[in-house]
């Protein structure tokens, strides 16, 4: 039987605030939106393409809240792939998703960092074809 992370959690603030953003500005779907008896929910978005999902965590301590925006030191946390970089990028900017850098070749594709409505930061990538090779300039 093989393997496959289905979700990764994500803490946030807000449920609504964050499936907000992840369906208005990243265009994920919302797979569910379950509530639990300890008053918690259980939220899962997707990207429109499938793939891992999201559980949006609401932070319920001092020390969760603390990680919000930073839930890896300030690294790079998630990668969203996509097939059309330009197309992606421009309707990501124009929905108002905050991009730290403008696109960049590397050896492996087509990358921009951006920023999730809390901080933390994500690749927005094409990937190169399997055995293709980055471009001199």
């Amino acid at each position: 039987m093989g393997q496959a992370i289905s979700a990764v959690a994500l803490v946030v603030r807000d449920y609504d605030e964050a499936i907000h953003f992840y369906t208005r500005c990243l265009r994920f779907a919302v797979v569910e939106d379950t509530a639990l008896a300890t008053g918690k929910r259980w939220v899962v978005v997707r990207p429109p393409g499938g793939g891992t999902a999201l559980l949006l965590a609401k932070a319920a301590t001092p020390e969760q809240a603390a990680r919000l925006g930073d839930q890896t030191g300030g690294r790079v946390f998630l990668f969203l792939s996509t097939d059309d970089f330009s197309k992606d990028y421009e309707e990501m900017k124009a929905r108002g998703v905050r991009f730290t850098e403008g696109p960049r070749e590397e050896g492996y594709g087509t990358v921009a960092v951006f920023l999730d409505l809390y901080g933390n930061k994500w690749d927005l990538v094409q990937y190169r074809p399997t055995g293709a090779t980055a471009v001199e300039s």
